[in-house]
């Protein structure tokens, strides 16, 4: 069974002052979300948030004096380190600074609260997070806001607009938000309570929408992973296996070098200089950051005729596999294929495939299981600069079962691409239309008893 701290342990480390340091806290060092729209810091002078234009019946306070009259109390975490976790291990979440996802660090044996509560990261960007009543912690970089007068203030609420005013502003690792600052700029207007609980109730019916076209994209990618795993080693058939330079695959496949399979080469970079390479070009060129694309059916730079004879640029057919050879982050390793011919730069290899045994989109799922041995390959001997030639790509082994085969295994992945694709593009619909309602519902422009949406 979990166990709750003391409330004096709660208490502890809510100065204002700089952060204590989490010991082998390593792993919490991830969501600067810094940036939130507008040009607005911290530093700006007054309240934010206030609006002359409310309606009469909503008030308009701050949090320092919210704070003040007692209808809230705001409040630090507790030093968690990772050995803390791993020493008692449980089920009980502990958040922190991180401003990305839900800013969960770890799962722990104890807890610290167990109500409903507004939590927001300190110094991790200041992002605020509504935490439903369940068992859980927080870290000392991070605060939490509890509403004790419920009878005037929903908490949902409360997290909507701080989190509305938040996105106005910008905090860092440099700027951070202490409960000081949270005092000093953040004003605080409310409707009465049964506004602010539909209020509450539009938001969250949009954003547990969001959270669900979330755990569809995590799903789909997990079981992506998954069959790449299973299928490029079992196959289709449930073949007898046999091992081969890249791990076991089934007996009737064969194993072959890409550089047999396909043309290999790389582009280049006309000078930007030179106004007749790029001014007025009609033909696709394509730099790196187009390999996440995963599938690229257009481009966003074009180049002459003159620019390809000058320059010799090399056109890759459509359907050809890129591979991303040099790159920052994760781009070094990644693959996609192109829909469209074009012109590539130096960072980008091609393999233009000529055997009429291969399905190109076959080869760039397989490719997606290769990624960290690429990325092995070209940081080999501690290099922190590494890339890969097209000589060694050449050399890459590619698995080759039946065309049949390849096109189940390619249509099985597709199948997954698309439905994550799809969830992919429909949560991004729901979080404009969540910023939009945050915007009018916060500011009165839009009244709740304009809006019906379905739970």
């Amino acid at each position: 069974m979990g166990t709750r701290w003391s409330g004096h342990e709660q208490e502890e480390h809510h100065d204002d002052g700089d952060d204590h340091d989490e010991d082998d806290h390593h792993d919490d060092v991830g969501g600067g979300d810094g940036g939130h729209g507008d040009e607005d810091d911290a530093d700006a002078e007054g309240d934010r948030g206030m609006n002359a234009d409310l309606p009469k019946d909503w008030i308009t306070t701050s949090v320092r004096e919210l704070e003040q009259v007692g209808d809230i109390e705001l409040g630090r975490g507790k030093i968690i380190s990772q050995k803390d976790i791993d020493a008692d291990p449980g089920d009980y979440p502990v958040y922190s600074s991180s401003a990305k996802g839900n800013g969960e660090f770890g799962r722990y044996g104890k807890y610290m609260f167990e109500e409903e509560l507004v939590t927001w990261s300190v110094d991790g960007g200041g992002k605020f997070f509504y935490r439903p009543k369940s068992k859980f912690s927080i870290t000392n970089v991070s605060g939490f806001l509890r509403v004790k007068a419920k009878e005037k203030i929903d908490s949902y609420y409360a997290w909507a607009h701080l989190f509305s005013i938040w996105q106005t502003m910008t905090f860092n690792y440099t700027e951070k938000l202490h409960p000081s600052i949270l005092r000093e700029r953040f004003s605080f207007s409310y409707p009465p309570l049964p506004e602010q609980k539909k209020i509450a109730q539009i938001l969250s019916t949009v954003q547990r929408a969001i959270e669900e076209q979330e755990r569809i994209i995590q799903t789909t990618t997990e079981l992506k992973k998954a069959l790449m795993q299973k299928l490029f080693t079992e196959g289709l058939r449930n073949e007898p296996q046999k091992q081969t330079e890249i791990g076991p695959v089934p007996e009737s496949w064969e194993v072959v070098p890409l550089g047999t399979l396909a043309k290999v080469g790389n582009g280049s970079t006309p000078k930007r200089a030179k106004e007749t390479y790029w001014e007025g070009g009609t033909i696709p060129w394509l730099n790196s950051t187009k390999i996440h694309d995963r599938f690229i059916t257009e481009a966003d730079q074009f180049v002459t005729p003159l620019a390809v004879k000058e320059c010799h640029l090399p056109k890759v057919a459509t359907n050809s596999l890129l591979i991303a050879i040099t790159g920052q982050g994760k781009t070094l390793g990644n693959s996609a294929i192109t829909r469209i011919e074009t012109c590539i730069n130096q960072h980008l290899a091609y393999a233009q495939f000529h055997s009429a045994k291969i399905i190109p989109d076959f080869v760039l799922w397989f490719m997606q299981t290769r990624y960290d041995y690429l990325r092995s390959i070209a940081h080999g001997g501690g290099s922190t600069k590494g890339a890969l030639t097209c000589g060694f790509l050449k050399t890459l082994l590619i698995p080759v079962p039946s065309l049949a085969e390849q096109a189940g295994i390619a249509a099985t992945f597709q199948t997954l691409e698309d439905k994550q694709m799809f969830a992919i593009r429909k949560q991004a619909i729901l979080q404009d239309l969540f910023r939009t309602l945050l915007h009018e519902l916060m500011t009165a422009k839009t009244r709740v008893d304009d809006l019906e949406i379905a739970a």
